[in-house]
């Protein structure tokens, strides 16, 4: 059995889960895949990640903050009310924000307007990061240099871009989210060669579930549904591409967790 793992991003409150999420949570946990921080995606669903995270003190966190998909609803009172679920015990994040210009589904620059106010509301709030970028390398970067002092209380969730970009992260002083993407012999087979030049104490490893099922996991989930309790699994594979003991990556990586986003084991 590996040491105790943290899940720094999963999805708890998507549909997908509302059968049976506390046997998602119970399996996590006899994985040893415990607390596990709750993205928030929007105000709503930040509301829901919270309220559902308290039921659970010291299992479940949770984020704020809403994702570059969903910023085109954000009006005047959103920075309000994602400050007051971030002043609460079980939030220890301000997120999912950041840039997506793959899909594009709000305008590019009210994605970066909402960037700006939510990187603003985390240092108001003294509270770090949790990231989105897809295909929009340059312009998060240039903004979150206008931020140098919240760089190295970011993490970059779900990193799957090029070599290029994950050294540009890394020497800005990222902390950089790895999930099954790893996993997948289709699209991620260049991040098992990326992963080496990860440091341990910058490196955090996470689901997105109920997305992004390992698809090297076998016997494969009947369901296709990604769930926390294959955090393990995702963790040796990381191992065995970093060429070290998936016992020292799990204790490192969540000893890096536990820092970032003061949360007790």
């Amino acid at each position: 059995m590996l040491p105790k793992i943290i899940d720094i991003g999963v999805n708890l409150t998507n549909r997908s889960f509302d059968k049976d999420r506390e046997e998602v949570l119970n399996r996590a946990e006899a994985e040893g895949v415990s607390p596990l921080i709750i993205t928030g995606t929007s105000v709503e669903s930040s509301r829901e990640a919270m309220k559902y995270a308290e039921q659970f003190p010291g299992k479940l966190y949770s984020t704020a903050g809403v994702h570059p998909h969903d910023v085109k609803a954000c009006t005047a009172d959103t920075l309000d009310r994602l400050r007051e679920l971030a002043a609460l015990p079980q939030v220890v994040a301000i997120g999912e924000c950041g840039l997506d210009y793959n899909r594009d589904f709000s305008p590019r620059d009210v994605q970066r307007h909402w960037f700006r106010e939510q990187i603003k509301l985390a240092e108001e709030l003294d509270l770090p990061l949790f990231l989105h970028e897809r295909d929009a390398h340059a312009d998060f970067a240039s903004i979150m240099q206008e931020h140098p002092g919240m760089i190295s209380r970011s993490v970059v969730h779900c990193f799957t871009g090029s070599g290029d970009e994950l050294h540009a992260y890394l020497d800005m002083g990222f902390h950089i989210g790895i999930t099954g993407w790893i996993c997948d012999e289709r699209r991620g087979q260049h991040l098992r060669e990326l992963v080496k030049d990860i440091p341990l104490n910058r490196l955090m490893i996470e689901t997105d579930a109920p997305y992004l099922t390992p698809r090297d996991m076998r016997p494969k989930p009947k369901s296709g549904r990604n769930e926390p309790a294959f955090l393990t699994h995702i963790v040796h594979v990381i191992a065995s591409c970093m060429g070290k003991d998936a016992e020292e990556v799990a204790s490192q990586t969540t000893r890096t967790a536990k820092a970032f986003f003061k949360v007790c084991l």
